[in-house]
């Protein structure tokens, strides 16, 4: 199982939200970079890279500070929020994103996102699912869909979606462990590389979801906020 730690990005600084609400910004460091690199010096090989201000404003902003990251670092970086046209898409991989995560794009612009599946591969596009009481949420999640997550992700297995980053708002941010009902859910029903996200609260939910089949596990605030150190994290990459 992949570990990947997140840095979501606001003025270009590292913060953390709580269920997604922008009102509770706590910002952890005003360089981004320095963060990637402590994740890179411990071992860490994978990086999830969260523009919220593009999320929000649906369009890529902080593409520079990808770009710095990319260069100054060795981090294979999935890079979201925002990505609402070709141009934007664009943006992105030239900055130097291994692969970009398609979520409100993949929602309201299902024939978009499946240009972009088919133009450059399931090993590039990853699907964001993230959902509110299992209602696909969008544009920085302050939007929800009727569609079910579960249905949601099956629907695009079949199109060729590989890979899918399902986040629980509800437990974003709040320390308080992942959606493992959720999860065992979506494999049950999907053989997809499924990457659980949101609630991470220590390494005992980190072994869950490597225990549930997940592909991948994201971690922000309890490694930010001490929860799990990088030198655990050094012992499983």
């Amino acid at each position: 199982m992949r570990i990947i730690p997140a840095i979501d990005l606001i003025e270009g600084k590292c913060v953390r939200l709580s269920k997604g609400d922008y009102n509770t910004k706590k910002i952890y460091n005003n360089n981004p970079l320095e963060v990637a690199k402590e994740f890179e010096d411990n071992g860490i090989e994978y990086l999830h890279l969260v523009d919220l201000d593009g999320a929000k404003s649906q369009q890529i902003v902080n593409h520079k500070i990808l770009e710095l990251i990319a260069t100054k670092t060795n981090l294979k970086i999935d890079f979201g929020g925002g990505l609402k046209s070709n141009e934007d898409l664009k943006i992105a991989f030239n900055c130097g994103a291994q692969q970009i995560t398609g979520g409100s794009v993949a929602s309201h612009y299902p024939v978009l996102f499946l240009e972009w599946l088919e133009t450059y591969g399931s090993d590039k596009i990853i699907l964001g699912a993230d959902c509110i009481n299992r209602k696909i949420a969008t544009n920085g999640w302050l939007e929800t869909a009727e569609d079910d997550v579960v249905d949601y992700i099956d629907a695009y297995k079949e199109k060729g979606i590989k890979t899918v980053i399902c986040t629980d708002v509800a437990k974003d941010g709040m320390l308080q462990g992942i959606s493992t009902e959720l999860y065992r859910e979506i494999l049950a029903t999907n053989k997809i590389n499924l990457i659980a996200s949101g609630g991470v609260a220590n390494m005992d939910d980190v072994f869950k979801a490597e225990e549930l089949g997940c592909e991948g596990v994201i971690i922000g605030k309890a490694i930010y906020e001490g929860k799990i150190t990088l030198k655990e994290l050094q012992k499983l990459c």
